[in-house]
C-alpha cells in the first residue's frame, strides 16, 4: 500500500437525491412488476429461441456427452439451491430461525439457482430434445413456469424484507407458500420427465 494519501477524484459529480433526501439508485430487476414483466418477456423469447436452435443444431457424440454432464451438474446446482431455500422456509415456519435469516439465505442463493437453470436450458439445446413429444413440451412449459415463478419470487423476497421486524400479512404468507409449491412442482415435474425420457 502507498503511504501517500489518495488523490481526490477528478469528476466529483453530486449524487442525485430523491424527494425524501435519499440517494437514488438505478432500477433493479426486482424493483417493480414492470421490471419483472420485462424480464419475463425476455425469458420467454429466450426459451423460444433455444427451442428453435435445438432443432437446427446437430451435436457430435463428444459434445452431446459434455452437454449431458453439464445438464446434470446444472440440475444439482439449481435444484439443490432451491431445496436449501425451501428448507430454510420450513425452519422459519417451525420457529427455528428468524425471517431475516431466511431472506438473507434466499438472496444469496438466487445466483446458483439462476446459474443452474441457465445451464439446464443451454445444455438442453445440445441434447436435441424431441419437441413433437407431449412430455417434452410439458417439460419446456414447466421450465418456463419455473422461470416466471423465480422472477416473481425475487420481488416477493424484497417485499418480505420490509417486514422482518413485524408479523407478515396473510397475503404475503400465501404468496410465499404458493411460490414454494409451484417451484417444487415444476422442478420435480421436469426432473421426472427428464428421467422418463432418458429411459426411452
Amino acid at each position: 500500500m502507498s503511504a501517500l494519501p489518495s488523490e481526490p477524484s477528478v469528476s466529483a459529480l453530486p449524487t442525485p437525491l430523491q424527494s425524501d433526501g435519499e440517494p437514488t439508485r438505478p432500477s433493479g430487476l426486482y424493483d417493480s412488476w414492470w421490471t419483472v414483466t420485462a424480464a419475463a418477456l425476455t425469458a420467454g423469447l429466450t426459451l423460444s429461441a433455444c427451442a428453435w436452435i435445438s432443432q437446427h443444431l446437430q451435436a457430435d457424440p463428444a459434445l452431446h456427452t459434455t452437454a449431458l454432464f453439464v445438464h446434470l451438474a446444472s440440475l444439482v446446482l439449481g435444484f439443490g439451491a432451491v431445496l436449501v431455500v425451501d428448507y430454510h422456509g420450513l425452519l422459519w415456519m417451525s420457529g427455528r430461525c428468524a425471517l431475516r435469516d431466511v431472506l438473507e439465505s434466499t438472496a444469496r442463493l438466487h445466483f446458483p439457482i439462476w446459474t443452474g437453470l441457465a445451464g439446464l436450458v443451454v445444455s438442453g439445446v445440445m441434447l436435441h430434445p424431441d419437441l413433437t413429444s407431449p412430455l417434452t413440451r410439458t417439460k419446456l412449459a414447466l421450465v418456463l413456469v419455473l422461470t416466471l415463478n423465480g422472477l416473481q419470487a425475487g420481488l416477493l423476497n424484497r417485499r418480505m424484507a420490509r417486514h422482518v421486524s413485524t408479523a407478515l400479512a396473510p397475503r404475503l404468507l400465501a404468496w410465499g407458500a404458493t411460490t414454494a409449491l409451484v417451484s417444487q412442482l415444476c422442478w420435480w415435474g421436469a426432473v421426472g420427465i427428464g428421467f422418463y425420457n432418458g429411459q426411452r
